[in-house]
């Protein structure tokens, strides 16, 4: 025994110094196999993601291993590179101690085995938590390797550019949050009604004021030259709006709107004619302006109702005007010109931005007056366009919805099928019956001009077709009394 240990065969000093190695190279390869997936797998939005919202391990385990996956291609370099090392290396020492056939049938197995099945099932499981615990163990490879990975990651982010495609597009996004909802069955905690708003709001940006309007022949309006008599204040009171467009000659021309709770003064005896009472100005959008742009200027207070306005750009004027221009950029924008209190007019104008720094001053006098001129013919654009429809801020919060609101004034589920649906019985069975006709005359208006009612008619799938309610008679009725 002696003489085969001095002779070098059998377990001498070297050879288990080269079964250490062995092993070492072993783990240390499957070390870096498993931090090459869990690592590299690891995105950077998701990373963000749990630094903001997740739990207080998961937000410290985030922040540490952040700055390191941010370098994905030198990573990516730094750890393959000390994996081939590692693996390459294995059978040098493996051929110290066993045959060469028995030193390559190891190596296939401790590799296959302790190298990559075993370390890559761990670490894409729990990349994290071991990213983060090994992070040092990182940071010190890449400065040790960093004459060639650095370089190698550079060209890498020459050709391939920088992996920040982790962002969702909005089409994504709705089917993310779809799968997430309770109906899928796949675990998702969020109810049908949040993934239905969710999708409303991504899609409010791509849906017209066209798209969510009342046209206008379905609206009702009053004509300027009529009286408040007995029968106009009726015919409002059965509508239930607490805004009525107002026309003039055709009711395609409409100059303003009428707020229902300023009529609580008027008599019907003395037919006070519409145009002696208070008109306010409705503001007049365009057929194509997104429904996120006329909910911020609901917002501002201006109105809860506009005249959608199709309108028809001169091309030539437009390019003449970019011509003019030479290299300057213009950008639309909306903006109020007159003050009301409670409602304003929405006009469009044109800012013309100058972004060069070299600007002089005749450039500047030259923009101003291409600005006047730009917002002159678009404001005279809109008020000359022909109204096709009505919207309201109960229409826009519809379509956020994507369900009709109903209420206890709303009557049709299909203005042009006709088609009534039973809300407004429903509203009434609710009230109390020991009223008399005037204070239920009373307590209607006051229900009216609370809420702001859509010109849209509802939808109400569970309504029955052949089910309908004379509200207008039953309305009407005091007032006939009455009068």
């Amino acid at each position: 025994m002696a003489a085969l240990i001095s002779s070098g065969v059998g377990f001498s000093a070297s050879t288990l110094v080269d079964s250490l190695i062995s092993v070492f190279l072993v783990l240390f390869g499957g070390t870096m196999s498993g931090l090459t997936l869990g690592l590299m797998s690891l995105d950077l939005v998701e990373m963000e993601v749990l630094q903001r919202s997740g739990t207080p391990a998961e937000q410290r385990q985030a922040a540490t291993i952040f700055p390191v996956v941010k370098k994905q291609h030198q990573l990516l370099v730094t750890l393959l590179l000390c994996n081939a090392l590692a693996m390459e290396a294995l059978p040098i020492f493996l051929d110290n101690i066993f045959h060469p056939v028995v030193a390559i049938i190891l190596s296939v197995t401790f590799v296959l085995l302790f190298g990559e099945i075993i370390p890559q099932a761990i670490c894409s499981r729990y990349g994290l938590a071991i990213g983060a615990n090994l992070v040092w163990l990182v940071q010190i490879l890449m400065i040790i390797c960093f004459p060639v990975s650095y370089p190698v990651g550079k060209l890498l982010d020459l050709l391939l550019g920088h992996n920040d495609a982790g962002l969702f597009r909005r089409a994504q996004l709705k089917a993310l949050v779809s799968i997430h909802g309770k109906e899928e069955g796949k675990g998702g905690e969020l109810t049908h009604d949040e993934t239905t708003i969710i999708s409303g709001a991504l899609d409010l940006s791509l849906k017209t004021a066209e798209e969510a309007m009342t046209p206008i022949e379905s609206t009702f309006s009053l004509d300027v030259d009529s009286k408040l008599d007995w029968e106009t204040l009726g015919r409002i009171l059965a509508t239930g709006h607490s805004r009525v467009p107002v026309y003039s000659g055709n009711p395609k021309n409409i100059i303003g709107l009428l707020l229902v709770k300023s009529l609580l003064t008027v008599r019907a005896e003395s037919e006070t004619p519409v145009s002696a009472v208070s008109i306010r100005k409705i503001p007049r959008v365009p057929a194509d302006m997104p429904l996120y742009d006329i909910l911020n200027e609901f917002q501002k207070g201006q109105s809860h109702m506009a005249a959608v306005v199709r309108r028809t750009v001169d091309m030539t004027s437009m390019t003449t005007l970019r011509a003019s221009l030479l290299t300057d950029e213009s950008t639309v924008r909306f903006q109020s010109d007159q003050r009301y209190s409670d409602e304003k007019e929405i006009q469009v104008c044109v800012d013309i931005c100058k972004e060069h720094s070299e600007a002089k001053i005749d450039n500047g006098e030259r923009q101003q007056a291409v600005r006047r001129q730009s917002t002159s013919e678009i404001s005279d654009d809109l008020e000359d366009g022909e109204v096709i429809g009505i919207i309201t801020l109960e229409d826009v919060i519809e379509e956020l919805l994507q369900e009709e609101i109903v209420d206890e004034t709303d009557e049709y589920v299909d203005v042009h099928k006709r088609i009534r649906v039973a809300a407004a019985a429903a509203a009434a069975s609710s009230t109390q019956p020991a009223r008399s006709s005037s204070g239920t005359r009373v307590w209607t208006i006051s229900r009216s001009s609370r809420h702001t009612h859509s010109q849209k008619p509802v939808k109400d799938p569970n309504c029955k077709l052949e089910k309908s309610i004379k509200k207008s008679s039953s309305l009407l009725q005091p007032l006939l009394d009455k009068k």
